[in-house]
């Protein structure tokens, strides 16, 4: 989970005064507990001391009352004192008041044999008690010892006094003291000392909140700058930035500096936005597919156009290196030799499986250098069929426009005769007599019949070869190809032919002149339905492909003859018995008249798909 920075702050402030809690509480601690062991130990000693006083005066009382050793002799001596501490009650009454204090677990009075004349505990005299850890050794030892013996299960310390008769020692003054009796008479102060730190942490807590409240409180307006700078908001007012030193400290500075780079980027960018604009505009407008990489081959421009031959929008592969791009197993690979993320200068062909189909691609790499250092490097895909593909059309367009010359020319030349003629057969007809020969009247007949089909001819041509008024209209086609449908509707029925059709209501306007690119899908839809005698499927799509409109006829026909392909929208070419060559030849160029481009495939035996695109309404 991300943090917050002001929780970052509040966090870090409250772990320091954490530490520094901690480290003082230790100290405190130590000290603590160094002081109060140096007290036990001192007040043992001065306990021994005391037992060791009130001993030899219980033994002056016990001679005063006439109790005398026979002899010298050590256990003479022994059972006198013995004897003494045992009748003097005053003595017993001193050891239970000297073991009163806390931390004071038991005091004896023992012979050199560890043999318990008397003691605070009133079972243990007459019996051996062995030697406890000297309390000396606890009271020298490390702080973590003492805290580890203070934590861990009980145990017992003791502070001798040597005990001596006559200037001889006869034993010692035992005070033992209890480990954990020491830690009951510090713990008070420990428990003090811990609701002291935990209301520090919570005070500090408390305060770090509010100082990273505050402190943070001009970032937030610098964030908030930087926000309105990002959105494209240049001019906006910036927030006078106040830190804890007033609009002059660093924070303060830092603002003032954000709002001169924001009016620099406004400059920039409308710079970049100007060339960026006429960039795609010129991309948008080419039919080559441009890819330019950086110097560590990673892709910063994709033209429109090279998704047709990347299978993916153009946006997708910015950013990404070239051998993402083209990784292994993709047919391009090759065709631009890789060498790891290396470009190098090539010009090769390639075939190209596309969505269209296999095409026949150019793949050619510039290195972009400056200054004789390399920059990056210039990828260009060009579609080779469609460069052929365009050529035939200006070939078509260019025998289209000259035929349509010289056939205006001869049906001109042509009509006048005709007209001249038809009038003197009219004359001969009436000059005729009624019982004239049979062979003349047919003659006759067969003049009229052949004029007035030459003169059909000839207002083919001039139909043809006439100017076209076009009237351009912003045009939903989805509608206007439906009333294309009811037009031929009656063709399909007796053609036995099954329609498919898609036509997305999405597809936006296009301008047009309505009559004339009815005609011309109209055209498509009956030379469609003539390449399927038997029966078949007729398709009528609508689709966009980037900024055009495209219009699909197809058919499940015959197809055409490869030979017949580059013919096929030439004037009175046909292959249909009775066929007039013109349909096609119209479709093309109220195609071209529309600012659109006409294409088709065909697959003998399987049919033909024609394809007609159109410039969406900007």
């Amino acid at each position: 989970m991300q943090l917050r920075l002001r929780t970052k702050l509040t966090l870090v402030m409250t772990g320091l005064v954490l530490l520094v809690v901690a480290v003082l509480s230790g100290v405190f601690a130590a000290q603590l507990l160094e002081q109060v062991l140096q007290e036990t130990d001192r007040r043992a000693k001065e306990i021994g001391h005391q037992v060791f006083l009130e001993a030899q005066s219980a033994l002056t009382d016990a001679e005063a009352r006439g109790m005398r050793r026979s002899s010298l002799d050590p256990d003479e001596t022994h059972d006198f004192v013995r004897r003494s501490f045992e009748v003097n009650e005053r003595l017993q009454a001193h050891l239970d008041a000297a073991a009163e204090p806390l931390e004071i677990y038991e005091i004896s009075i023992v012979d050199h044999d560890g043999l318990v004349l008397i003691s605070s505990d009133r079972t243990l005299p007459g019996k051996f008690r062995p030697r406890r850890t000297p309390l000396a050794q606890l009271v020298g030892s490390s702080f973590l010892h003492q805290i580890n013996v203070l934590k861990g299960t009980p145990r017992v310390y003791e502070d001798d006094y040597p005990f001596t008769m006559e200037g001889q020692p006869f034993g010692e003054v035992r005070v033992v003291m209890s480990s954990g009796l020491v830690l009951k008479e510090i713990m008070p102060s420990i428990k003090t000392s811990g609701s002291l730190v935990i209301l520090a942490l919570v005070v500090s807590t408390m305060l770090a909140a509010v100082v990273s409240g505050a402190t943070l409180a001009p970032l937030r307006d610098i964030s908030a700058q930087l926000d309105r700078i990002s959105a494209g908001q240049y001019d906006a007012p910036a927030k006078e930035v106040i830190g804890f030193a007033g609009s002059g400290d660093e924070l303060g500075a830092v603002s003032r500096k954000i709002s001169q780079v924001g009016q620099q980027l406004r400059g920039v960018h409308e710079i970049f936005s100007t060339l960026r604009e006429n960039m795609n505009s010129v991309m948008a407008g080419l039919e080559d597919g441009l890819l330019l990489f950086t110097r560590d081959a990673r892709a910063v421009m994709v033209s429109p156009a090279a998704e047709k031959f990347l299978g993916a929008p153009a946006g997708q592969f910015l950013g990404r290196r070239v051998t993402e791009i083209f990784p292994v197993g993709h047919p391009l690979r090759e065709a631009l030799h890789l060498d790891g993320d290396e470009l190098s200068e090539v010009a090769a062909e390639t075939e190209l499986l596309t969505t269209e189909g296999p095409k026949r691609v150019s793949v050619s790499v510039q290195a972009i250098q400056e200054d004789g250092e390399r920059m990056g490097a210039l990828v260009t895909l060009r579609d080779l069929d469609s460069l052929e593909s365009i050529n035939t059309q200006l070939q078509v367009s260019e025998r289209l426009a000259a035929l349509g010359r010289i056939t205006a020319g001869v049906a001109h030349e042509v009509k006048n005769p005709l007209n001249s003629m038809r009038l003197w057969l009219e004359n001969l007809k009436e000059c005729l007599p009624s019982d004239s020969e049979p062979g003349a009247r047919q003659a006759v007949s067969v003049l009229d019949k052949e004029i007035d089909r030459l003169d059909a001819v000839v207002k083919r041509f001039l139909d043809f070869t006439r100017p076209m008024d076009v009237r351009l209209e912003p045009t939903q086609l989805p509608e206007l190809l439906k009333e294309v449908l009811e037009i031929a509707g009656p063709q399909l029925q007796r053609a036995n032919v099954q329609l498919a059709q898609l036509l997305p209501i999405d597809v936006p306007q296009v301008y047009v002149d309505r009559a004339l690119l009815k005609q011309a899908v109209l055209n498509l839809v009956l030379n469609a339905l003539e390449a399927m005698p038997d029966g078949g499927q007729l398709r009528l799509v609508l689709s966009r492909r980037g900024e055009m409109a495209e219009i699909t006829v197809g058919d499940t026909g015959k197809g055409i003859a490869p030979e017949n392909r580059q013919k096929i929208f030439q004037l009175f070419f046909t292959t249909r018995p009775g066929g007039s060559g013109i349909g096609l030849a119209s479709t093309f160029r109220i195609v071209q008249l529309l600012n659109g481009s006409i294409d088709f495939t065909s697959e003998v035996g399987r049919g033909t798909t024609f394809r007609i695109e159109l410039p969406l309404a900007a």
